[in-house]
């Protein structure tokens, strides 16, 4: 198959990328979960404000500066943690927090909100299913020996007195309100009884032995085995810091004595009274990198990552007012904002026909399949992932306009100068690609190093403009690869472009390329430039580009050379 044959199936591909899109975002649509247009952020469309005031643990009313500073941080990283949703949280008086969301939050998102970082790790002592009451449950002196001594450790069944056994036989997982946080937290040194929603069982747990303030960061993914495959099961990671990883170490050479089946081998990940995790402990971690595995889907183990990622928050949040509040820059900016984006193209549009002729066509189309492959990102990234668009997103995709046309005129110029060496369209589009290319990729990754960096440093609205600005720079690259260069390919073929057309924008006149042929038998080398195998063309506009294009060093070594060629030709004559 030739190139054009290629050309037509990478822009067939193309249009099957965009149809997936479509139908994708066609699909969301019709099940109410998608919109065709893109969620907007707060700035644009309003939302609600949540004022929080702080809940210190121990009921404790002062609470530092901090401590306020760090549950600013990760109430900001629990509500981006599914994505950009461009919210505003800011601190008021030095004592509340004030929590401005777009749209209206679900139960989730208020939960998450308030929850505080209450987070223990804790042994198991007993367990059991977490219905109410039967006859035949267990009792003290059935299955566990009345206390002796005083405990020994966190794992000592002497922590389990007639009084907290009585507590855990009340207890019962499956009403509603015994799933519900804790009002007051248990005392960190006395054992505790609590649920766990997703079995609806009850444990007995001893004391604190590692805090939540102790996990570095926590992950997931797919578990690997001793050999580093894949086992094909979702795994939760977590990092302890370095008092943690001593203490954690040790707990787990304590646990991991106990048989199987034995509840003291699990230990109980505890937030806010209840337990969101009781694994069983199948080995001694040295390293403080437990790995949480079990029968996880890629949604729960996200879910307790977030959990143990964003849990150790010192205090809580109780909602003290909430209400709706309109869009703080509304329709108006918006409008104005499109109109610039517009104003924008325009230039871009006259700058591309008035320098490249026919040739600015290819230009223009290729923005509108970037605004398109754009657009259509954004409207599924706010389907899947919540992102939102502000104002400071519109800004980047603004600019962009500019970086995209940019990748279109370093090829274009590439195609030109290979014109200029004496090739014929065909061979110059292809050596030019071959040039562009390279130059094309290393700008893209420079504006996405510099999209990534920005995001990551930056919070608020800065990040929706990095966001924007890395995902133009990314529908860029696959605009240049997948439909400017097939369809130059394409009209490099047709006999308007192929025979340089006065209006094509490769007119040779235009270009200052002289013919092959040049009469009385000479004929031009291909090395040859312009300066030294022709005399200067009458033409000023040809002779102004021809000027423009070389630099000083070649014009004075094409000076030296016609000048050598005099002498020679003067010499020739006297003899």
């Amino acid at each position: 198959t030739g190139p054009g044959t290629a050309a037509k199936r990478t822009l067939v591909w193309l249009g099957v990328m965009f149809a997936l899109l479509a139908v994708l975002l066609g699909s969301g649509s019709i099940w109410g979960t998608a919109s065709w247009s893109p969620k907007l952020a707060l700035d644009l469309e309003g939302g609600t404000q949540m004022i929080l005031a702080p809940q210190v643990q121990g009921g404790s009313d002062e609470i530092t500066e901090e401590q306020l500073d760090q549950a600013v941080e990760i109430i900001r990283q629990r509500v981006d943690g599914s994505g950009v949703a461009e919210a505003e949280i800011n601190t008021q008086s030095g004592r509340n927090v004030i929590v401005s969301l777009p749209g209206i939050p679900d139960a989730e998102t208020r939960e998450l909100i308030q929850a505080s970082a209450q987070m223990e790790f804790r042994p198991v002592l007993f367990g059991g299913p977490g219905q109410a009451p039967a006859a035949e449950t267990p009792t003290p002196e059935e299955e566990l020996p009345a206390p002796t001594d005083e405990p020994t450790d966190a794992s000592d069944p002497n922590w389990i007195t007639a009084e907290v056994f009585s507590e855990f036989e009340a207890l019962d997982c499956t009403s509603p309100e015994a799933l519900e946080p804790a009002e007051e937290a248990a005392p960190a040194d006395a054992p505790m009884v609590a649920c766990e929603p997703g079995t609806q069982g009850k444990y007995i747990l001893g004391p604190v032995e590692v805090p939540g303030t102790d996990i570095d960061s926590a992950d997931f993914g797919m578990q690997r085995g001793a050999q580093g495959q894949s086992l094909n099961t979702w795994a939760v990671n977590i990092q302890f810091n370095s008092e943690g990883s001593e203490t954690f170490r040790e707990v787990t050479e304590r646990l991991f004595a106990f048989e199987d089946g034995d509840p003291r081998n699990q230990f109980a990940i505890v937030l806010d009274g209840t337990i969101i995790s009781a694994p069983t402990t199948q080995a001694v971690i040295p390293d403080g990198r437990p790995s949480i595995s079990g029968s996880f889907t890629e949604e729960s183990a996200g879910a307790l990552a977030e959990q143990l990622k964003y849990g150790a928050l010192p205090i809580s949040f109780e909602i003290q007012s909430e209400q709706q509040i309109s869009a703080t820059l509304g329709a108006d900016q918006l409008r104005l904002g499109m109109i610039a984006g517009i104003i924008g193209l325009i230039l871009v549009a006259v700058y591309s026909i008035f320098q490249y002729r026919m040739l600015g066509l290819v230009t223009i189309a290729s923005l509108v399949v970037a605004g398109f492959l754009t657009y259509l990102a954004i409207c599924i990234l706010g389907w899947t992932e919540n992102y939102r668009l502000s104002l400071a997103g519109v800004a980047g995709l603004i600019v962009a306009i500019g970086q995209t046309a940019d990748s279109f005129i370093v090829y274009f110029e590439r195609i030109r100068d290979e014109l200029r060496d004496g090739r014929g369209l065909v061979s110059a589009v292809e050596n030019g690609w071959r040039r562009a290319k390279s130059t094309v990729l290393a700008s893209k990754a420079v504006s996405l190093l510099a999209a990534v960096v920005l995001y990551f440093v930056a919070v608020g609205n800065v990040r929706g403009f990095a966001f924007t600005l890395g995902l133009t720079a990314v529908a860029d690259l696959i605009v240049v690869f997948l439909f400017t260069h097939p369809v130059m390919r394409l009209l490099a073929r047709t006999k308007f472009f192929g025979e340089g057309h006065r209006f094509s924008g490769v007119d040779p006149k235009k270009l200052g390329i002289m013919p092959l042929y040049r009469g009385a038998g000479r004929i031009r080398m291909p090395s040859a430039t312009p300066q030294t195998a022709a005399p200067r063309p009458k033409n000023k506009a040809v002779s102004g580009e021809i000027a423009r294009r070389t630099t000083i060093a070649e014009r004075r070594l094409a000076e030296q050379k016609a000048l050598a060629a005099r002498s020679n030709g003067t010499d020739q004559e006297e003899n």
